[in-house]
C-alpha cells in the first residue's frame, strides 16, 4: 500500500516550545517529502508572520498554505479555514452561505489551493458542495499538542471516502501511519 502524503503543520507555538527558529524548522523538515505546508501562527503580529512567510516561501519549495489569515493569502499558496473562520468571512463580506463564501474566494483568488477542516460526517457532506482543493478531517489520535474533542480513531477511513475532496488527516498523526481513503497525513510535533 502506498503511504499517505506529508503535509507539514508549521505551528509557531510549537516552534517556540522546541526552541525552533523558522530557519531551523526548515533544516528539520527538509529530509521528508512534504507536499503542502501550513503555517499557522495565533501569536505574532501580521508583520512577523508576513516574514516569517516569505522566508519559509524563501527556503522551501513546498506549496505554502496559511491558516486563517486571510490577508496573508497573498504570500502563500493558499487558504485553510476552520469551521469558525469560514462563518467569520460569510459575516464580514455578507455572504449567503459557505458556499456563496468559497465561490467568491475562489473569484477573488483564482490560483489559490482552499482547504476547510471538517470533524464528522455532516460537515465532510457540507464541503462536498463546496469548491474545495482538500478538506481536513480529524482529529485522529489525540495529542498533547491540541486540546481536542472528538477522537475518531479508526472511523476516519470510513469519512474519508464520503469526501469527494482530497482528505488531509489531522491530530495525532504519524509519518508511519497509512490510513485509507487519505491523501495526506497531516503532521506537527511528529517532524520536530
Amino acid at each position: 500500500m502506498l503511504r499517505n502524503k506529508i503535509y507539514a503543520l508549521c505551528d509557531i507555538e510549537l516552534l517556540k516550545q522546541y526552541n525552533l527558529s523558522i530557519k531551523q524548522y526548515i533544516n528539520q523538515i527538509s529530509n521528508y517529502n512534504i507536499v503542502l505546508l501550513q503555517y499557522r501562527d495565533k501569536i505574532n503580529h501580521l508583520t512577523i508572520q508576513k516574514q516569517n512567510l516569505q522566508i519559509l516561501k524563501m527556503y522551501t519549495n513546498i506549496k505554502l498554505i496559511i491558516n486563517d489569515k486571510i490577508e496573508l493569502l497573498e504570500y502563500a499558496d493558499g487558504l485553510h479555514l476552520g469551521q469558525e473562520d469560514i462563518e467569520n468571512l460569510i459575516n464580514i463580506y455578507g455572504l449567503k452561505n459557505k458556499e456563496f463564501t468559497i465561490k467568491f474566494l475562489k473569484k477573488k483568488y483564482p490560483n489559490k489551493i482552499f482547504g476547510l477542516s471538517t470533524h464528522n460526517e455532516m460537515e465532510i457532506l457540507e464541503a462536498n458542495k463546496l469548491d474545495l482543493d482538500y478538506i481536513g478531517l480529524g482529529a485522529y489520535r489525540d495529542t498533547n499538542t491540541k486540546s481536542i474533542k472528538n477522537i475518531l480513531g479508526d472511523n476516519i477511513s470510513y469519512l474519508a471516502k464520503i469526501s469527494k475532496h482530497p482528505v488531509g488527516a489531522i491530530g495525532g498523526v504519524r509519518l508511519d501511519d497509512t490510513i485509507d481513503n487519505v491523501t495526506y497525513n497531516v503532521i506537527g510535533s511528529g517532524l520536530l
